[in-house]
């Protein structure tokens, strides 16, 4: 049952049996034209001329000149005249009444009346006679990081004593920024490194190309078809050198044929985390990679299924020691570190804590594994 409609609180039932095209037929055209202005159609294939209520009745003056009508509004508020002041301004006088907080009310002035703490009169005598560097070490220790700045919270960790001059009251100056030496630039041959690794150089153990940048696809293919038939590199780093999805599929299929290769870093390039997924099925086949890095990558974060892959090839690897990634959920890493560890107990003749953090630099009981 459906509920009538009403207008005003009228029931409009009466109206239902009306013929409107006859009543319109009635309508004059002014009237018409009056009806139609108070009439929105909704219609949204109508122009918008033809749905608004106003009507501009001068002839169009041609067509839009941005910069005329620009000029002519600038001169129109130049030419109007400010609209003048009730009451003119004089510099030095108040204008209205001043606003006075009003009294706080009786309930709060008790409540901070009868917030007292009692230390006891040992502790009340110790803090009375503390100095100021006292009082300040005892914050930091305590953690009130908002009492002191930075320089007094370090200089009271580290026990150097409180700089002079910076009490409660003194003024905090920012410290001389520390300038340290760049970083001198990856000098490695590219050909005569390529070329040490086709010829299997016995004296080639360790190759770093870290941020060398011109690395073009043809030699990354050359050194990956090297690595298959190289039996004494153990130790390759190519962090920060464009390596794409198309060159870490080459490297996947030179991980699985290589048997030497101990320590495999690619991080911050630009692997998307399907490809992540294959390199670290290849190690599965390698059998003697230790250590696999792997973060910073175009894509920040992998997703559970992802991760889930990683988990579970992972578990199946019985020879790797350290995984570089950045996981997100807690099950994988637990699930990974707990494996990791696994393998290093059973490692022979290497305990955990000789296994040496590349990321750290020292010695690490634990599985490295990199976490949010």
């Amino acid at each position: 049952m459906t509920t009538p409609a009403k207008l005003y609180g009228k029931d409009l039932s009466e109206y239902d049996e009306v013929d409107v095209d006859e009543l319109l037929a009635q309508l004059s055209p002014e009237e018409i034209k009056i009806l139609a202005k108070e009439v929105d159609p909704d219609d949204n294939f109508l122009p918008p001329n033809q749905r608004c209520n106003y009507e501009c009745e001068k002839e169009p003056t041609g067509p839009l000149n941005r910069k005329k009508l620009i000029e002519h509004i600038n001169k129109q508020a130049l030419e109007t005249p400010d609209v003048p002041e009730l009451e003119p301004y004089v510099k030095g006088t108040i204008r209205g009444k001043k606003w006075i907080p009003p009294p706080p009310e009786e309930k709060m002035k008790e409540a901070e009346e009868q917030i007292t703490i009692d230390l006891g009169d040992e502790y009340e005598h110790a803090l009375n006679d503390a100095t100021q560097e006292e009082i300040i070490d005892l914050a930091a220790i305590l953690g009130f990081h908002s009492m002191m700045n930075q320089d007094q919270y370090h200089a009271s960790l580290l026990n150097k004593g409180q700089p002079i001059g910076l009490g409660w009251d003194g003024i905090t100056k920012a410290s001389a920024q520390k300038l340290f030496p760049q970083e001198p630039p990856n000098t490695t041959d590219i050909d005569e490194s390529i070329k040490r690794v086709k010829d299997d150089d016995q004296k080639l153990i360790e190759l770093n190309l870290n941020n060398i940048k011109t690395i073009s696809d043809d030699k990354f293919e050359q050194l990956f078809s090297a690595l298959t038939q190289n039996e004494h590199l153990e130790v390759l780093s190519l962090t920060n050198v464009g390596l794409t999805d198309k060159t870490a599929l080459l490297l996947a299929e030179a991980i699985e044929k290589n048997k030497t290769l101990r320590v495999l870093n690619v991080e911050t390039n630009f692997i998307n985390p399907l490809v992540i997924v294959k390199l670290v099925k290849s190690l599965l086949n390698a059998k003697s990679i230790e250590e696999f890095r792997a973060s910073n990558q175009r894509s920040q974060v992998l997703g559970n299924k992802i991760e889930m892959e990683i988990t579970e090839l992972v578990e199946k690897n019985s020879s790797l020691l350290r995984l570089g990634l950045h996981l997100e959920y807690n099950d994988a890493r637990h699930r990974i570190a707990a494996h990791l560890q696994r393998n290093i107990d059973r490692s022979d003749g290497v305990p955990a804590n000789e296994i040496v953090d590349t990321n750290n630099h020292k010695k690490s009981p634990s599985p490295s594994l990199t976490t949010p």
